[in-house]
């Protein structure tokens, strides 16, 4: 039976709210719809943006216990689509057992990647410049958010999407995150990449983002080992971070829900 729900996972710096356009597609297909947000993220933008409290306590394990406990309580595991620390997050649930199938798009890396090109030094740097800010949450200039997420975007639109979608990120998370690959044992973002019972996996990856670029998706792909499993990666070129809301989204979110359809099981 192929599946009739799909879940969303967003990334950081956004909310729920950025998948926006991909609800109404996919119900239009005649899908179940649903878009979870991390816990304390159940706000609207606004609010995240004049109390960021939640967006600086949040911590991994439980956005991924809230993302099990939504997915475990459907009467049948949903096509699982992620974007950014979203991709990561849907790559952790596979591992773990849940979902037909997964796509993770310009997804940050799980433990072991330790690709660090430069111009996600640079879309970075605003977080990672002092360590101090692991314990705040930080957010983007407009600025800094054109270069991470829509250089490709024209000014107009990437000012409108900025006010729209861009709450702080968790400091924490992404101190982490790039800490994990200097500790002993396995980290919040630890996967089985030999994992052969995981659920199929599609890498999807904006030839032109400068948070996650391709040479991520490269490492993270090659990470993984199962020949039992289906693990690939796709590249568009020109397409920047914010793939989800990007001119000529429609194509990118088909592609997801055909490919995921296909390989779901």
């Amino acid at each position: 039976m192929k599946p009739d729900t799909i879940v969303l996972v967003h990334g950081f710096w956004v909310t729920p709210r950025s998948w926006e356009h991909w609800i109404s597609h996919y119900e239009g297909l005649g899908y179940t719809v649903i878009a979870p947000a991390y816990p304390g993220y159940e706000v609207e933008v606004e609010a995240l943006n004049a109390d960021s409290t939640p967006i600086r306590d949040i911590t991994v394990p439980e956005i991924i216990a809230h993302y099990e406990k939504v997915i475990g309580a459907l009467d049948t595991p949903p096509i699982l689509i992620g974007h950014s620390a979203g991709g990561a997050f849907v790559q952790i649930l596979l591992d773990h057992g849940y979902g037909a199938a997964g796509v993770a798009i310009n997804s940050a890396p799980t433990e072991g990647v330790r690709v660090i090109p430069p111009n996600q030094v640079k879309a970075t740097f605003p977080v990672l410049n002092n360590p101090a800010n692991r314990k705040k949450a930080i957010g983007y200039t407009h600025e800094q958010w054109h270069y991470a997420f829509t250089n490709t975007f024209s000014e107009e639109e990437s000012r409108r999407l900025y006010e729209r979608y861009h709450v702080p990120a968790s400091g924490r998370i992404l101190w982490d995150s790039v800490l994990a690959n200097f500790k002993p044992g396995k980290q919040a973002t630890w996967v089985d990449y030999a994992n052969d019972r995981r659920a199929p996996l599609l890498l999807m990856s904006g030839g032109a983002d400068n948070l996650m670029p391709p040479a991520i998706q490269r490492s993270n792909f090659k990470h993984y080992k199962s020949g039992k499993t289906v693990t690939e990666l796709k590249v568009y070129p020109g397409r920047a971070h914010l793939m989800p809301a990007e001119t000529g989204w429609e194509t990118i979110a088909d592609d997801a829900l055909a490919w995921a359809v296909d390989h779901a099981r």
